[in-house]
């Protein structure tokens, strides 16, 4: 992968960007600029969801720039209150509307369960949803159909049951997050790891020992070494930024190469991610107070 505009080959025979433009939290009055310019820097695969309320704000952006909307991978996400078989139909309908699209590229359930939701209830749900997907997909609605925090004994129960196939999944991964488990088996069925909150949540990157050394040999920001440990993987990062000199250095990666010992250094750095908030390891407080 040389450049942002090289592509994997999905599943399904789609072309995926090796990255991709985060929008969750771009808002304000500069935030359809900010998208108009990740587009001018080379940006092609844009990532949304119905939570973001950046949909409406996408969608203006990608009218006013440059591009054909052909060229450009759009992808959004239904929330966890908008799954079942109905529910997913009408909130693609709602999330066209506010893109202003007749299709979207890519479109993901976004959680996989409630915290608390019986094991019974979730796996019914989830593949009632995803029936609802396989059919917006043969519609031409959408290109292709994915999920977003699935984790390996989430997936299982739609590949023992779907016609179609999950193209992505994305996870949060980032150097000290970069649930192994969970990547392997998504390559292992051909399913494409993609990568939010790449950069880590808030400061918890900065001052790391490992990230400043190899910025310092490599000439490069601790960022571009997490977005570069991320796509030498054959993750698509799909980093956020406001600002152009940011936008524009997270493409600057394709320069220089982590060495296999470097990947597996950062691989495994101390765990800096989100277990604690994801269903599925949510320990109620009343729990813990029983146990101390």
């Amino acid at each position: 992968m040389n450049s942002i505009q090289d592509c994997y080959t999905l599943n399904n025979g789609m072309k995926l960007p090796c990255q991709g433009f985060g929008t969750y939290q771009t808002t304000g009055k500069d935030s359809v600029e900010v998208i108009k310019k990740a587009v001018e820097c080379g940006y092609r695969f844009f990532d949304t969801a119905s939570l973001y309320e950046t949909e409406r704000i996408l969608g203006q952006a990608v009218r006013e720039s440059e591009i054909a909307r052909g060229d450009l991978i759009i992808e959004t996400k239904l929330w966890i209150q908008e799954r079942g078989y109905e529910n997913a139909k009408r909130a693609l309908e709602a999330s066209l509307k506010r893109l202003q699209m007749d299709y979207v590229d890519l479109y993901l359930i976004h959680w996989p369960r409630e915290t608390g939701e019986p094991d019974e209830n979730w796996k019914e749900v989830n593949l009632e949803t995803w029936r609802a997907l396989e059919e917006l997909q043969q519609e031409g609605k959408v290109r292709g159909i994915g999920c977003s925090n699935f984790l390996p004994h989430h997936l299982e129960p739609i590949l023992k049951n779907c016609r179609i196939k999950p193209v992505v999944d994305q996870l949060e991964l980032h150097p000290g997050y970069s649930q192994e488990a969970a990547v392997e088996y998504c390559m292992k069925h051909d399913i494409r790891p993609v990568a939010w909150s790449p950069l880590g949540r808030g400061k918890e990157m900065a001052g790391n020992d490992l990230l400043d050394v190899l910025s310092e040999k490599y000439g490069k920001s601790t960022a571009q070494i997490s977005l570069r440990f991320l796509t030498q993987k054959g993750i698509v990062p799909i980093p956020k930024a406001s600002s152009e000199a940011h936008i524009k250095s997270n493409t600057e990666l394709f320069d220089f190469t982590l060495s296999e010992e470097e990947l597996f250094m950062i691989s495994c750095m101390p765990q800096t991610g989100w277990l604690g908030e994801h269903p599925d390891f949510h320990i109620p407080k009343a729990r813990l107070n029983q146990n101390q």
